[in-house]
Formats: structure tokens, C-alpha cells, sequence
């Protein structure tokens, strides 16, 4: 158990610091934002389950399993005494291991809960003070100044646009912004965005977290930006950007929690990256293409992500005893 605590105590803190700290800084991701999404959701995954599951072989050590360690703890936890197998460090650690699992999976919870009525919130405001755009009822025009542009998801999906926003951009352009909105919601990028935002919000204090956050709010914008660039190209896209910058794109849902969001940073990454896929000549209709990486790069990348989720689960697999 001591082995199996080390493997994942090992792995915990290199998903806690270096490794996201590389991943952040590298450029190949915005290359392949797909495949980088990926690997973000699974060092998150394979990180929070191996800081649990590190904690719970070490304290569950001295029975030799989890299953022992509990039929051993749980007649005396209120009566007592504790078995003298069990230190103060061995109970801690078992301690620390439920308040963590219990904190992530409350605000998560929580989190969703508050973005679910965020939504149907405005799912009523944009019914009562829009209307429809005259041969998309998918979308709907708010009278607003400002330019802007968002999308509501749910059971029934919604793009919302202003008439600021109608007024500055030419009719491929708005087809741009529609469609990135649209690529959004299927996608289902607001989903990917709550889990880093629950798990920001859980440990706010933790650099990492806001780093994490911040890469996948980018890489979502620029996979929604590759589906606007498949319907309309590259440059309608790229003049509806430079034209409205940030004040056209609020994320994939309207949330008043705190987080990560498009700001002028992210907006920077996209154009970049849409000068780099020009220069490529990437923009082929209809199917992905390779963005100057070597061939085997997202194979190895989406091979690593499963392997990094498979440590932490072989690691619970022996400590409930299932493999020696």
C-alpha cells in the first residue's frame, strides 16, 4: 500500500505543478485544441484522484487494503478506541482524503447547480426581450448598443446577438459569429468549462487551477473559431474578431460566477493562431488538417491522456484488492 501511495503521491504532485505549468506555455495546443483539451481534462481527472487516492493508501496502510482499513475504523470511529496500527498521520490522511473528495464534489455540485439557474434565467430574459432573426428562430436579436454575442445551452438551445453587433459586421462576418457560438453549444463546451470552473472555485488559492481554467477557456474559443472557419473561412472570421475583439464574445453560457473569460490575452492566442493557419494554407473545407505538427504527436497525446487516467484507477483497483 506504501508503494501504491508513492505511485500516486508522485503523480498528484507532478499533475499539481510542472506539468501544467509546461502544458500552459507550450504552442503546439493551439495547433491542435482538440487533442489539448483532452489532456487538460485528463491531468485534472488523474490529478484529483491521485491526491485522494495517495491519501487513502496511506492511511488505509496499516490493514493492508481499503476494504480492511474500513471494516477495521468504521465500529469505533464514534465509540473508539482506534486500532494502535493507526497513527494520528494514518487517520489524518484518511480524513483529509474524504474532506477533499467531499469538498470537490460539493462545489461541483454546487456550481452546476448555480450555472443551471443562471441559464433558465436567461433562457426567460432573452424570450421576454428579444426576437427572432428573421430565418434563424434558433437565434435571437436583443435591441442593445453594444455589440455582442453569446449562447444559452440547455435542453433547447439559443444564440443571442445584439443589433450593435448586427450594425458593425457585414453579413459573412455575423455568419462567423453565429457559427462559432453554435460550435459551442455543440460541442458542449460550456460542460467542459464548469468542471474547471468548480474546480477553480474550490481551491481559488491554487495557481494551478487558474492556469488550467484559463487554457481551456482558450482552447475552446479556438475549436469554436474552427467551426466558424469550416462554414464561412478564415477571413470573415478574422475581420469579425478584429472588428468587435472582445466585446463580441462573452463564453458559452452567461454566468455570474467568478472565473476565467475571453479577454484580450485569448483574443491575441486566436488571431495569432489564425495568421499561423493562413500561412499554412489550413483552412481545407470539411475535415481537419495537419497545423505544422509531426503526424504522431496527437496519437502520443491522446495515448498519454488515457495512460495518466489508468494510473490513478490501477491505483484504487489495489487498494480495494481487485489486482495484487
Amino acid at each position: 500500500m506504501f508503494l501504491v501511495a508513492g505511485v500516486l503521491g508522485a503523480l498528484a504532485l507532478a499533475l499539481a505543478w510542472p506539468v501544467p505549468v509546461l502544458l500552459s506555455r507550450a504552442a503546439w495546443p493551439a495547433r491542435a485544441p482538440a487533442v489539448a483539451l483532452a489532456l487538460w481534462q485528463a491531468i485534472a481527472l488523474a490529478g484529483g484522484l491521485s491526491m485522494i487516492g495517495c491519501l487513502l493508501a496511506f492511511g488505509s496502510a496499516p490493514a493492508g487494503s481499503l476494504p480492511a482499513a474500513a471494516e477495521q475504523l468504521a465500529p469505533v470511529l464514534l465509540e473508539g478506541p482506534i486500532p494502535p496500527a493507526y497513527g494520528a498521520l494514518e487517520i489524518a490522511a484518511l480524513a483529509l482524503a474524504g474532506a477533499v473528495a467531499l469538498l470537490l464534489m460539493l462545489n461541483l455540485a454546487f456550481t452546476a447547480v448555480r450555472a443551471e439557474r443562471e441559464r433558465r434565467r436567461q433562457h426567460q430574459l432573452v424570450d421576454v426581450l428579444s426576437d427572432p432573426m428573421p430565418g434563424d428562430p434558433r437565434t435571437r436579436v436583443l435591441a442593445h448598443p453594444v455589440p455582442l454575442a453569446y449562447c444559452v445551452p440547455g435542453i433547447r438551445t439559443t444564440t443571442v446577438l445584439t443589433d450593435g453587433l448586427i450594425e458593425v459586421l457585414d453579413r459573412d462576418e455575423l455568419d462567423a459569429v453565429i457559427a462559432h457560438e453554435r460550435t459551442h453549444l455543440d460541442q458542449l463546451h460550456h460542460l467542459v468549462r464548469l468542471a474547471f470552473r468548480a474546480w477553480h472555485s474550490a481551491i481559488p488559492w491554487f495557481p494551478i487551477a487558474n492556469r488550467a481554467e484559463r487554457s481551456v477557456v482558450t482552447l475552446t474559443e479556438m475549436l469554436a473559431d474552427d467551426g466558424a472557419r469550416r462554414l464561412v473561412g478564415t477571413v470573415a472570421l478574422r475581420g469579425a474578431l478584429e472588428r468587435v475583439g472582445n466585446a463580441g464574445e462573452s463564453g458559452p453560457f452567461p454566468d455570474a460566477a467568478p472565473g476565467a473569460s475571453p479577454d484580450a490575452a485569448m483574443l491575441a492566442a486566436r488571431l495569432e493562431r489564425l495568421e499561423h493557419l493562413d500561412r499554412l494554407d489550413a483552412a481545407v473545407a470539411g475535415r481537419e488538417v495537419d497545423h505544422g505538427l509531426p503526424r504522431a504527436l496527437p496519437g502520443l497525446v491522446l495515448a498519454t491522456s488515457v495512460g495518466l487516467v489508468a494510473i490513478p484507477f490501477a491505483g484504487y483497483a489495489a487498494m480495494l484488492g481487485i489486482i495484487p
